[in-house]
């Protein structure tokens, strides 16, 4: 998976928006399969409106760190899927909640280039990993 350095680099080269999706189609097709069994309503990411599934993996080092896979059933949102978990994914659940997502978004041109279904998918995915994160830390 690449970082998100890596990939804010990237889409600062492409200027075209046609070509910005391009890449986070691209971004979503690099993503590991998931098991069709992780694929379910517990793994669901509710206030979507395509399908997400987003699974959680603690490391019970002190503080905590987590490790998320996902998926999606359409092409954009999976790229976003992509986006999200390069951003949090190994991280500490500190370093997780700390993260200002929206900053990161922004200075991609999400914000604006994203229909509302899609940035209110994007906030609920972000919502459910400081979730995680937020419970990670108080099973410690």
């Amino acid at each position: 998976m690449q970082s998100i350095e890596d990939i804010l680099s990237d889409f600062e080269f492409l200027d075209d928006w046609e070509d910005r999706y391009r890449y986070l189609i691209e971004l979503g097709r690099s993503l590991p399969a998931m098991d069709e069994a992780e694929m379910n309503d517990k793994t669901k990411v509710q206030g979507c409106v395509s399908q997400v599934w987003l699974v959680s993996e603690i490391d019970q080092s002190s503080p905590p760190r987590l490790i998320f896979r996902g998926d999606s059933d359409a092409h954009i949102v999976k790229g976003l899927v992509a986006i999200a978990l390069a951003l949090f994914s190994n991280k500490t659940a500190p370093e997780i909640i700390e993260t200002d997502a929206s900053a990161t978004f922004n200075e991609i041109g999400l914000q604006e280039h994203l229909t509302p279904q899609r940035s209110n998918g994007l906030r609920a995915m972000v919502d459910r990993i400081k979730r995680d994160a937020n419970a990670a830390l108080e099973s410690v």
